[in-house]
């Protein structure tokens, strides 16, 4: 539905362009109709009723992002009828586009001003029932990134769990390694001590052998001597 401007008697040169506009719009012709309304929007620039009848155009043309400003910039009329048909179609326009939290916030603000109206009742519903779709596949996408990202951990627990049992085994591996060397270099001074004990030993016996030696050998030299001291002679005296 676009919006009309009443004039005076004489219209003026903003009224006819919007009209053409509108002849354009309902023969199909909506680029044409845009090539008016812009020139009306020379005239009078930032008129919501434009604004509304510009935003028709150009949903119907394909344009929805420009159709969203332009119904935004409807809103801003003090006629509440104006603002709710501004405010319906901008759902639509996010229906259109997919956008359908958008589309339910905008059927729901229209029908605060209009609570009855049917259209927007059923779009609102419906909006909702297309929201609920669009979040299946993102809730079936979350749950399968839920599920990668609890096998990723499980994996990673599991490598660290490997990994600590093989650092406690090497440490008990380093440990045994260390009580060896340990035993072994106590094994080495035991040795070494009783090597150098028994070669103590043996200078001690050494020493006690060489001086039995020369105790007998000067216990032979007194024999001999007492000898020859208490010898006789037996051969003639003369």
């Amino acid at each position: 539905m676009l919006l009309t401007f009443v004039s005076g008697a004489h219209a003026d040169n903003f009224t006819g362009l919007v009209k053409k506009g509108n002849e354009a719009y309902e023969s199909g012709d909506y680029q044409k109709a845009l090539d008016f309304y812009h020139q009306a929007e020379v005239e009078r620039p930032e008129t919501p009723e434009l604004n509304y009848n510009m935003a028709g155009a150009l949903y119907k043309d394909g344009k929805y992002e420009e159709a969203v400003d332009k119904y935004q910039s409807s809103l801003n009329s003090d006629q509440m009828d104006e603002v709710f048909r501004g405010t319906y179609n901008l759902g639509n326009v996010y229906y259109r586009t997919k956008e359908y939290q958008k589309a339910i916030e905008s059927y729901q603000k229209a029908l605060e001003i209009k609570p009855e109206d049917m259209d927007a009742k059923y779009n609102l519903e419906l909006a909702r029932k297309m929201l609920k779709e669009q979040m299946k596949p993102q809730d079936q996408q979350q749950q399968q990134q839920n599920q990668q990202q609890q096998k990723k951990q499980q994996q990673q627990e599991q490598q660290q769990q490997q990994q600590d049992e093989q650092n406690q085994k090497q440490e008990q591996q380093q440990q045994q390694q260390k009580s060896q060397d340990q035993q072994q270099q106590k094994q080495q001074q035991q040795q070494q001590q009783q090597k150098k004990e028994n070669n103590e030993m043996s200078k001690e016996d050494a020493e006690r052998i060489l001086n039995a030696i020369q105790d007998d050998e000067k216990e032979v030299q007194e024999d001999q001597q007492r000898y020859k001291a208490s010898g006789t002679y037996r051969g003639n005296d003369w």
